[in-house]
C-alpha cells in the first residue's frame, strides 16, 4: 500500500488543522492505520491510532482531548483532527499502517510527512 500525506501547514496557537493520509495499491480496511509526529533531534511520536473498522482508536498523552483520528475506508483515506494547537505540536507529521490485529505493532508501510508549524 502508499501512504500520501497531506493537510500540513501553518497555523496559529489555539486553531485546528486536519490531516489527511490517501491509500492506494490496496484497501485501507486491511489495515490499522496511525498517526506519527518528529521533530528533529527527537524521536518519534505516536500520536493517535484507529483499528481497521474504526470501532477503536488510542492516543499519546500529549494530544488526547485534542486530537482525533478517524478513517473512511470507502475513501481510503484516514484523517488526524488536531484542535487547541499549541507550539510544541510543530513537528512532521507521518500516517503509517499495519497489517497485524489490534492493537498495532511493528507499521509496516510509511507515507511521506507533511510539516505542521503552530506558531504562538
Amino acid at each position: 500500500v502508499q501512504l500520501q500525506a497531506s493537510g500540513g501547514g501553518l497555523v496559529q496557537a489555539g486553531g485546528s488543522l486536519r490531516l489527511s493520509c490517501a491509500a492506494s495499491g490496496r484497501p485501507l480496511s486491511n489495515y490499522n492505520m496511525g498517526w506519527f509526529r518528529q521533530v528533529p533531534g527527537k524521536e518519534r511520536e505516536l500520536v493517535a491510532a484507529v483499528s481497521r473498522a474504526g470501532y477503536s482508536a488510542g492516543y499519546g498523552d500529549s494530544v488526547k482531548g485534542r486530537f482525533t483520528i478517524s478513517r473512511d475506508n470507502a475513501k481510503n483515506t484516514v484523517y488526524l483532527h488536531m484542535s487547541s494547537l499549541k507550539a510544541e505540536d510543530t513537528a512532521v507529521y507521518y500516517c503509517a499502517a499495519e497489517a497485524g490485529t489490534w492493537p498495532p505493532g511493528k507499521y509496516d508501510y510509511w507515507g511521506q510527512g507533511t510539516l505542521v508549524t503552530v506558531s504562538s
